[in-house]
């Protein structure tokens, strides 16, 4: 089956922004003028999903704002004659069909992926988490897309990490799988959840695009809560992993973390050098720092 749906899990607290997320949603922050979470709508819409789940809690509101109708704000645009403003705001309701799920309490990345069951009903899907901005000339989820349409089985997202970082990431232990797309996919044996170096099976770690079939949402009803009461993700993967082949793929394209400070900062700097409108002022800006 086509995977024609997305979810984004955007419960989360934000907690390393504050205090920019006290009052606002971090998948709200703009990286030069667009929210975080957009980016990872847009990337879905260009893959072929067409359907958007998206997964909040409390004080998510502005989310839900964002992606509808605003008549006034149309209006206002309309009346002043700003047409290329108004084409951009009316882009971001017209662009897809965007649906909601409450998570009541922020109980783990895998409780809020298996909040979407009813929505996803029996058919693969993606999961994006909106922290991770992938800029690449084929978005990287149509990349994995076309991996699944090949393999038939889940496929996660893989970067090459080296040295003490890789203890951040969910790290795979793989081996290779054939001589399809360019030797960047793995068949997925073990995985472990945030290892120290010396343990990490490989130096492959699992970033936030998956695209996965509906039998995930059995092995996370079925997987007992972790540490502080959370269900993982990790853990209701591994016990698929039992069942079914796993795939990784190594995307090509440049992932940002912009979850992280400096990450976000880099991303900034990096939109903001390849747009037309803003890109020679920034980097004549940068050529004239005293660093």
């Amino acid at each position: 089956m086509r995977v024609r749906k997305a979810v984004f899990p955007a419960a989360g607290l934000g907690t390393r922004f504050l205090p920019a997320t006290k009052a606002q949603p971090k998948e709200m922050l703009p990286l030069v003028d667009k929210p975080i979470i957009q980016y990872g709508v847009e990337e879905a819409m260009a893959s072929g999903c067409d359907q958007i789940i998206i997964i909040t809690g409390r004080g998510k509101q502005a989310i839900e704002d964002h992606f509808d109708v605003s008549y006034e704000l149309e209006r206002m645009l309309a009346d002043r004659n700003k047409t290329d403003l108004l084409e951009i705001v009316r882009h971001i309701s017209d662009m897809i069909h965007v649906f909601y799920v409450r998570q009541k309490e922020a109980l783990g990345l895998g409780h809020a992926v298996l909040m979407a069951k009813e929505l996803v009903g029996n058919e693969p899907f993606a999961v994006l988490l909106a922290d991770d901005v992938i800029d690449a000339e084929v978005p990287c989820l149509k990349q994995m897309i076309d991996v699944f349409d090949e393999v038939n089985g889940s496929v996660l997202a893989a970067q090459v990490i080296e040295g003490p970082a890789i203890s951040s990431y969910g790290v795979l232990k793989v081996k290779p799988a054939d001589g399809r797309f360019g030797g960047r996919l793995y068949e997925i044996e073990d995985m472990v959840e945030k290892p120290k170096l010396a343990d990490a099976p490989s130096n492959l770690a699992v970033i936030g695009r998956y695209v996965l079939t509906p039998g995930l949402f059995g092995t996370l009803a079925e997987t007992k809560p972790g540490v502080g009461g959370e269900l993982q993700l990790t853990d209701g993967l591994k016990a698929l992993l039992k069942k079914e082949k796993m795939y990784a793929y190594v995307f090509e394209g440049k992932r940002h973390d912009t979850g992280d400070k400096l990450g976000f900062l880099k991303a900034t700097v990096e939109f903001a050098l390849k747009r037309l409108d803003l890109g020679q002022q920034m980097r004549e800006y940068l050529k004239s720092l005293k660093l």
